[in-house]
């Protein structure tokens, strides 16, 4: 059985055991947050290089190999169902309340709110990434990864920014809860991968606010510019896989640079993008949720730190782990490692408490703060 048709398959039985046990009820909100598949017959969508045969791919890549969904084999799952204590903190995760006072930063700043969203401040300019405020990062309000910390700020506190940017679709970066109060309360536009426009106009965002770019695309905004670049992983809301296209970002001021991976796996891409766009002042890297299973599509600790090196990127500010448990490893272990191969490589990192700013031209030194969590 293809890995697809595997995974229609375990979500008609997920969805079928909820509401035999009576859980029916929880999947009220479920239809709108599935967001809306893309019209195939988009002249942008069907003359895209990364379309063919009614869904995008990844780029041929000798070290991923093919991605296209984590794989739920039996042993997989029975992993995920006895070990996912592991990934929880055994003491509630420190926060700091972030100041978003005055100004963007005139240099490089960034304000880490968990997981993979961050607030970016380059050069005058506010770029939010893959904003999750929701309590469960799921199709359901009442069902699914739940917040392991609360958000450090409330989504109305945020400042004036002059781009939303998103990675792909996954629940863990694209919430339409979040993206409908963004809607009210900023003015900035979004910019999203080919096809995650439909998601975006469902729910009620409106045309002119909706940027959708192919990968080597560039928007201009002002003296900002954000650029798609490509990544190694998959997209889906629903039993559809890829009908949205999936990648990272190039974040450009007049004079300095900022990475994000979103969601890959190592793949010969970064090289590439480090030769064309480099070097970068920082990347913020994906480090959590990592499996030998899933390498293909998730980074471990230790791709993550030679992806940074390829990028040709100053210091490494390491995202997409802590606030929710996706994966099968220990809660703290993603930035253990990940520190450990720092050292030996020679590479400055920030380690953030969720809510906490780096100045990325003179970072603290990390201090362990996990360590009281763990």
């Amino acid at each position: 059985m293809s890995e697809h048709r595997s995974g229609k398959r375990l979500t008609r039985l997920a969805l079928a055991a909820l509401a035999a046990g009576g859980a029916a009820w929880a999947l009220r909100d479920v239809p709108a947050a599935l967001g809306r598949r893309p019209d195939g017959r988009s002249a942008r969508i069907r003359n895209s290089p990364q379309y063919r045969d009614g869904v995008f791919h990844n780029a041929p890549s000798e070290l991923a190999g093919p991605a296209a969904a984590p794989p739920f084999d039996r042993e997989t799952l029975r992993r995920l169902v006895n070990d996912r204590h592991l990934g929880r903190p055994a003491h509630p995760v420190p926060l700091i309340r972030p100041g978003h006072a005055g100004p963007a930063a005139e240099g490089v700043e960034v304000i880490w709110y968990g997981h993979a969203s961050a607030l970016v401040e380059i050069e005058g300019n506010r770029v939010l990434l893959d904003p999750v405020w929701s309590d469960r990062c799921s199709p359901s309000a009442h069902l699914g990864p739940k917040r392991l910390h609360p958000v450090p700020v409330e989504l109305a506190q945020l400042p004036r920014v002059d781009v939303v940017l998103i990675s792909h679709d996954h629940y863990d970066h694209l919430d339409m809860e979040t993206v409908r109060r963004l809607t009210d309360s900023q003015s900035a536009p979004f910019a999203v991968p080919l096809g995650i426009g439909g998601h975006l106009r469902r729910w009620g965002v409106p045309e002119h606010r909706i940027i959708e770019l192919d990968w080597d695309e560039t928007c201009t905004l002002g003296e900002l510019t954000v650029t798609l670049t490509s990544a190694h992983h998959f997209s889906g809301r629903a039993t559809t896989r890829n009908t949205t296209l999936w990648g990272s970002w190039v974040i450009a001021g007049p004079t300095r640079k900022v990475y994000y991976t979103g969601d890959s796996g190592y793949f010969e891409g970064y090289s590439a993008i480090g030769a064309q766009h480099g070097p970068f002042d920082a990347a913020l890297v994906q480090i959590g949720a990592y499996d030998q299973a899933w390498s293909d599509i998730h980074m471990t600790p230790e791709d993550a730190v030679r992806a940074h090196l390829d990028l040709k990127a100053g210091l490494l500010v390491p995202v997409h782990w802590c606030t929710f448990n996706l994966g099968l490893h220990p809660w703290a272990e993603p930035v253990e490692r990940l520190l450990a191969e720092a050292k030996a490589q020679d590479v400055r990192v920030a380690v953030p408490r969720p809510g906490e700013r780096v100045d990325v031209d003179s970072p603290v030194e990390p201090d362990g703060w996990w360590e009281l969590s763990s």
